[in-house]
């Protein structure tokens, strides 16, 4: 599903729309709000680090909460990732084996942090944060869950796209929000600014964090020409990553976020490359999607969050 151009438009047509949807918008809101308000969040006997945000869709979060995870890492502490693993058909808590799950059981980010460190996957995020206390977790990292009220939060970061921010500022179907801005950021303890755009209008601290791919990935792709698709929160952020890393992009293909690849997609993806004489490449978050049989001819171009102040991040985190 793509966002409605109305979302993101200053334009009068857009405007009208927004104002027309924002009745709807108000009972969506009221409707979290009662959920906060009847539930009591359960302090667990570990640290719980939130990466979430105030819009719907992609702004990068996964590959924030990696960055945390690799911090963890270095410093020997147990930790896990929780998530509740969008458009899993798993029905009870689990942890995740990438040798084992498929993208369509656990979601495709599951699979990508799995690659990195202990995942557990549940809608339940109460009982998936248990399952991973009682597998040695000491800390653990929500990849999104902002808006759920079930754990008690040490530390919520929200991640903001700065070339889109918060759209047009209404509330879903309005516009991208999941809640109003400002009483999001009154739950939060920092702000991580995606990108190079403006910063927000917040007290709280902000940390500027940019995608870059590894070395190894911008070595795989230089000067080559490479068939570029991916289907994620903003699939143009992806090919212009890749053109940034030398790349000859002679295609790229959008698909919606979490797409699920047909094989009638497979195959004119395939035929388009060989016809330009170009390697098919893709996004981690894709590749853990495809088919088995197809990962073998299609590039997954790693990329990570780079923060540019990270003893800051150390700071706010209670690392340093």
């Amino acid at each position: 599903m793509r966002a409605p151009e109305f979302w993101t438009s200053s334009t009068l047509a857009s405007r009208a729309a927004a104002w027309a949807l924002s009745p709807l918008g108000n009972l969506y809101d009221w409707g979290g709000r009662i959920k906060q308000w009847r539930t009591q969040p359960q302090r667990l006997p570990a640290r719980v680090l939130c990466v979430g945000n105030l819009t719907v869709g992609g702004t990068g979060k996964t590959p924030v909460a990696l960055a945390i995870g690799a911090l963890l890492a270095k410093r020997q502490e147990p930790f896990a990732f929780l998530s509740r693993g969008y458009r899993g058909t798993l029905s009870q808590p689990a942890i995740v084996d990438p040798a084992r799950h498929s993208a369509s059981e656990v979601g495709d980010e599951p699979l990508l942090l799995a690659r990195h460190g202990m995942t557990v996957v549940s809608a339940d995020r109460v009982a998936g944060a248990w399952i991973a206390v009682q597998h040695g977790a000491r800390t653990i990292i929500m990849d999104d869950g902002f808006q759920n009220p079930g754990l008690v939060k040490d530390v919520s970061l929200i991640v903001v796209d700065t070339h889109s921010h918060f759209g047009n500022g209404f509330v879903i179907p309005a516009g991208p929000l999941r809640e109003p801005i400002a009483r999001g950021l009154a739950r939060a303890q920092g702000v991580v600014l995606m990108g190079d755009g403006a910063s927000i209008a917040t007290s709280l601290p902000q940390l500027r964090v940019s995608i870059v791919p590894s070395a190894e990935a911008q070595a795989s792709v230089e000067g080559k020409k490479v068939a570029a698709f991916a289907g994620i929160g903003r699939p143009e952020k992806f090919f212009a990553t890749l053109k940034a890393a030398g790349a000859q992009v002679v295609l790229a293909h959008a698909f919606a976020d979490h797409y699920a690849f047909q094989a009638s997609d497979w195959r004119a993806l395939r035929e388009e490359a060989v016809e330009y004489g170009a390697t098919l490449v893709t996004t981690e978050k894709d590749w853990v999607r495809l088919e088995a049989a197809w990962r073998a001819e299609v590039m997954a171009f790693p990329v990570e969050a780079q923060f540019e102040d990270t003893p800051a991040l150390e700071q706010l985190l209670g690392l340093s």
